[in-house]
């Protein structure tokens, strides 16, 4: 394992890269990169996980947010991502860090990700990802 680490660390580097799917920096991919499937996967399982859940206990009503909509998109989460990427120039790490923000968002207000909300906190996190991350 220590191996693969080199001196400078860009081994270990480019690696977590090529795991996540991403490119170096600024560099753009061919095709929809492995992150986007990634993500939509992730977003998708909690979805369902919480409407589960949702139907099995009794848990009070859930948090509404200002990112709610009346009802849900008829857009899957993953079209959604990949048409995201495609007419955005936002590197692969914003989609990721769109993640951490969700998730944050969420914890902080108490709120589950829903299908109600989800695409509404999808394009505002990689928006703000986009202007932290990649404005110069």
């Amino acid at each position: 394992m220590a191996t693969s680490i080199s001196i400078n660390g860009t081994a270990t580097e480019s690696e977590t890269y090529s795991a996540l799917g991403l490119d170096a920096y600024d560099k753009r991919v061919s095709g929809t990169p492995q992150v986007l499937s990634l993500l939509a996967s992730s977003l998708e399982t909690t979805i369902q996980k919480n409407k589960k859940s949702a139907l099995i206990t009794s848990r009070r009503k859930d948090a509404i947010t200002v990112f709610h909509s009346s009802r849900s998109p008829s857009l899957s989460i993953r079209h959604y991502i990949e048409r995201i990427f495609k007419y955005s120039r936002c590197s692969n790490s914003c989609y990721v860090v769109a993640h951490i923000y969700i998730d944050r968002f969420l914890q902080r207000m108490d709120a589950q990700l829903t299908s109600l909300n989800v695409h509404r906190l999808l394009i505002t996190s990689i928006m703000i990802a986009a202007k932290f991350w990649d404005d110069e």
